[in-house]
């Protein structure tokens, strides 16, 4: 896949920067292995921070501060990443689903940065475009439904758009028959880890709970 970046979002958020991820997949149930990784890392969260200090882990703290200069209220649509981190905060079990669902999950636990996976064979074109949401325009979020996406980051193909930090589009969602994955994984500012590190952990749980294949893995970033 290419990534583009539209105007508007180079103007509000100028130093964004994606790692795009790209492999081949098994997306079978989450294993028992990879359930206790999750659950390690929702014990963690919760002894370490108050729900009101979750906003201000430093990839969390950044997509927010990018859902504002886009015009979106981060309160009333949060980032997934945050969402998450809520819930354990809260003590709130998180639904075990499939093996690369979860460990993307898992990902935005550890690292506070919202990621987007896509089955691969849905989109339409070989181009991802981000900018930001329209008002009015059609978006067909997982669990959610229509979501107001309206100032709102967007990943688009050529039909429309796939994915946001708060929910990925339900056109494009990874089921048991994906084969070939894409990730995003949203580098708004600084986290708590090196994008070196995040990358490393990223092929090592697909390695290790999706018996991922042929993984490949770039960087790319909105330029002047």
């Amino acid at each position: 896949m290419e990534v583009q970046f539209d105007k508007d979002i180079s103007v509000a958020v100028p130093d964004f920067e994606v790692l795009l991820v790209e492999a081949d997949v098994v997306n079978g149930p989450t294993s028992d292995a990879l359930w206790n990784e999750i659950e390690q890392a929702c014990a963690a969260i919760r002894s370490r921070y108050a729900l009101e200090d979750i906003r201000h882990r430093p990839a969390i703290d950044a997509t927010r501060k990018a859902y504002k200069a886009c015009g979106k209220e981060p309160n009333r649509y949060r980032p997934s990443a945050e969402a998450l981190c809520r819930r354990a905060v809260k003590g709130l079990e998180l639904y075990r689903s499939l093996a690369v669902i979860d460990l993307i999950n898992l990902l935005s636990l550890v690292t506070g940065h919202s990621i987007g996976g896509f089955d691969t064979d849905k989109f339409v074109g070989s181009t991802l475009t981000l900018g930001i949401g329209q008002e009015g325009e059609p978006y067909l979020a997982i669990g959610r439904g229509e979501l107001n996406i309206a100032g709102m980051p967007v990943y688009r193909d050529a039909t429309g758009g796939v994915g946001t930090p708060t929910s990925d589009n339900d056109r494009t969602k990874l089921s048991p028959d994906t084969r070939r994955l894409t990730m995003t994984v949203n580098l708004y500012g600084e986290g708590e880890q090196s994008k070196e590190e995040v990358e490393a952990l990223v092929r090592r749980l697909l390695t290790d709970y999706a018996s991922a294949s042929d993984i490949r893995t770039s960087y790319r970033r909105i330029t002047p």
